[in-house]
């Protein structure tokens, strides 16, 4: 009984890293964006610095606008 389960290890460890090398390679073919992607992708960041930095500019508002005790 023993031998079978080291037998079937022997077998689903190449099998295994073959399927784990067939995804990654699959994956780097799709990792490469078009250059509208990239232009979509940046106006977006651009967008959300800005908000962040409306955000942060408000905050600051706020709290120089409160009192102190």
């Amino acid at each position: 009984m023993a031998s079978v389960f080291f037998g079937l290890a022997v077998l689903v460890c190449p099998v295994a890293m073959g399927l784990m090398m067939a995804m990654m390679m699959r994956g780097q073919k799709r990792g490469s964006t078009s250059q509208a992607q990239e232009h979509a992708d940046r106006a977006d960041i651009d967008a959300l610095r800005a908000e962040i930095e409306a955000l942060k500019a408000d905050r600051t508002a706020h709290t120089h606008q409160q009192p102190q005790p």
